[in-house]
């Protein structure tokens, strides 16, 4: 049981953390902190939260755990104001979709990485955002990824991944490089493309004729460009080493299709499009059971 939860962050991921630990009661206090006072009343109102701080150290002066729910670009910041505020032997953690620049900047800020940061990144969201999009469920069935450093304190970490479990999620270690090469393909990578692609097309002249008749593969295609523009923004920036090694390979490969099309070459595109076919299926297949 922890006495204290203090979330920065009170969105889609951190509501949600909060609502699965209240929900399997672990949690005795939840305490909420951030810069929109409506949002953070609403918390309230909905019981995600049981009160709230618009002051960082008045938030974690009493946190036994502490999850920080903000853009990466922001962690800097808010790890300056943890510092000094809060107890030895709190417990932080994380979702931030990056975990090097993450590390970067406690490491910057404390000197050294505390042993009692967690990083982590919870592999589950939808496109909205807000505490009213917040639900307990969220992660259930979905991977956690934790990333921590060889010095990490080992109960900090036992503690980080009970509260997980405890939450319904499947909880996976990776470290910290590794984390951003693969999140830069799987996650990072198909948001940069939707958000271009869905520009694309709004540039196009007869752009309302396009989306009147817009169907199913373009909604399911482009869902994830409804999400945050500010916060992947910061995502693809916090990654960009990594996420352009990306783009590179898929603008080869992208060019290479075009040639195809250009030679009629129907044998080459039909051999790209069976084995993103069946890489896709396999995937689909692995998720269903």
């Amino acid at each position: 049981m922890i006495e204290q939860l203090t979330i920065i962050g009170v969105g889609l991921i951190g509501g949600s953390f909060a609502r699965a630990l209240r929900q399997a009661g672990k949690i005795k206090k939840i305490v909420g902190c951030g810069r929109n006072t409506p949002n953070l009343e609403k918390g309230v109102e909905l019981g995600v939260i049981d009160e709230f701080h618009l002051d960082i150290p008045s938030a974690v002066k009493d946190a036994d755990v502490i999850f920080i729910s903000t853009p990466v670009n922001s962690f800097e910041n808010i790890f300056q104001q943890l510092k000094g505020h809060i107890k030895d032997t709190a417990i932080i953690t994380d979702g931030g979709s990056t975990k090097g620049n993450i590390v970067a900047a406690a490491k910057k800020v404390f000197g050294q990485v505390p042993i009692h940061f967690v990083p982590g990144h919870p592999i589950a969201g939808t496109e909205n955002s807000g505490v009213e999009a917040s639900f307990a469920e969220l992660y259930i069935d979905h991977k956690i990824i934790l990333t921590p450093l060889l010095d990490t304190d080992k109960d900090a970490l036992e503690i980080v991944t009970g509260l997980w479990h405890s939450c319904g999620a499947e909880v996976v270690l990776m470290d910290v490089e590794h984390h951003d090469l693969v999140l830069g393909a799987t996650s990072h990578l198909p948001h940069l493309l939707a958000f271009s692609l869905v520009n694309t097309l709004a540039t196009v002249d007869d752009k309302k004729e396009i989306f009147d008749y817009a169907a199913g593969g373009f909604k399911d295609f482009t869902r994830i460009a409804s999400s945050d523009p500010v916060m992947w923004q910061d995502i693809c920036l916090a990654n960009k080493a990594v996420l352009l090694e990306h783009l590179e390979h898929f603008q080869t490969d992208l060019d290479s299709l075009t040639q195809a099309l250009e030679n009629d070459d129907a044998s080459y595109i039909r051999n790209i499009f069976s084995r993103a076919k069946n890489t896709r299926d396999q995937f689909m297949s692995k998720k269903e059971t």
